[in-house]
């Protein structure tokens, strides 16, 4: 699974691992229903998460359509913006579990966030 998210936030370390979180776990109900046997698999193999980031949320949507093409297992965080950030704002999207040749050639170039 990559999590991508937004450079240009400049997020708290807890609210960007509060947002990642939320891509986590939405990423994994849709799995099981869309795709239970990748999301078994992913189990089994250890549930590898990478965080990348992208400058800004036309980048971020641009992903989040390459992954929805790619027919992935995706996810788009919207806050609900109790705490950093206005409500609605977007933050992170989530891709798979899924194949990870097919998740890598949409994010495979991306900055890790350090």
């Amino acid at each position: 699974m990559v999590l991508v998210t937004r450079a240009d936030l400049k997020l708290s370390k807890g609210k960007l691992a509060a947002q990642c979180g939320h891509a986590v776990m939405e990423c994994a109900l849709r799995a099981k229903k869309e795709s239970p046997r990748s999301l078994d698999r992913y189990r089994r193999e250890g549930a590898r998460k990478i965080v990348c980031k992208v400058p800004d949320e036309e980048s971020l949507r641009k992903i989040l359509g390459h992954a929805k093409k790619s027919g992935l297992v995706c996810y788009l965080v919207k806050d609900a913006g109790h705490t950093e950030i206005p409500p609605g704002t977007v933050t992170v999207v989530g891709i798979g579990p899924g194949p990870r040749s097919d998740i890598d050639k949409i994010t495979g170039d991306l900055q890790l966030v350090g």
